[in-house]
């Protein structure tokens, strides 16, 4: 028993001088300490608005790429490209194909109507006098009407009978206008003279007979008479 209690308080003993030293050897690390106070703000620079204050730094402009021809050379090929402008052909680009042949389907017009006697042109004269028929009545005179039946171009013509003037310049234009003519027993030779030629083509004129019952005797025309040659009918008066 004594022995036991020897160890117990050998072992007591032991433990309370380990821990003495144990602590004698450790030491705590004290706590930073802190003022109340607050430290003075650290002045913020002023930020500036660079629109409002005028810089001496040049502006930088991003170069465009697609411009420099340096960088990228523009294609010869690209839409827009001025075309050369040598060329042999007469033809636009936006040309219609068939205007080619329109010059000639007018001038198959024109000479469709000309030689219908429906239009006045610069085509070739007719250099010789004509006849527009004969006539047999025993009427007292005539009533002739004359007119341009083409464009009114300022076209002239005397009238006679039997070589006598009875109109000596009549004016020709889209209103008939009437010349009574009285005719002789017999022979009457009427003569109606181109006196000009019209400033779109020769002298061109429609003509109406009537007799003195105001029946139509004959309708003729002339067309493009060169001046001084004559348009004839011959009335035979029974």
């Amino acid at each position: 028993m004594k022995h036991i209690l020897f160890f117990i308080l050998f072992f007591t003993t032991l433990t309370v001088s380990a821990q003495g030293e144990f602590n004698s050897g450790f030491r705590s690390i004290p706590a930073p300490k802190f003022s109340t106070k607050p430290n003075k703000k650290t002045p913020i620079s002023e930020v500036k608005d660079p629109q409002t204050e005028k810089s001496d730094i040049p502006s930088i402009k991003t170069p465009n790429v697609f411009d420099n021809t340096s960088i990228t050379p523009k294609s010869k090929f690209q839409i827009g490209e001025e075309k050369s402008k040598f060329t042999m052909s007469t033809e636009s680009d936006f040309a219609n194909p068939g205007d080619r042949y329109v010059p000639k389907m007018e001038k198959d017009l024109d000479k469709a109507l000309k030689e219908a006697g429906l239009k006045e042109g610069r085509g070739e004269l007719v250099k010789k006098n004509i006849s527009l028929g004969e006539i047999k009545t025993k009427s007292a005179y005539f009533i002739v009407k004359l007119r341009d039946f083409g464009a009114i171009d300022g076209d002239l013509v005397k009238i006679s009978s039997n070589d006598q003037v009875i109109q000596n310049q009549l004016f020709l234009d889209s209103n008939y206008k009437q010349i009574k003519i009285v005719l002789v027993n017999g022979f009457n030779k009427l003569d109606f003279e181109a006196l000009n030629i019209g400033s779109l083509g020769g002298n061109t004129a429609e003509i109406q007979v009537y007799d003195d019952k105001g029946t139509l005797v004959t309708n003729d025309y002339w067309n493009n008479l060169a001046a001084g040659f004559k348009a004839t009918i011959i009335a035979t008066k029974e």
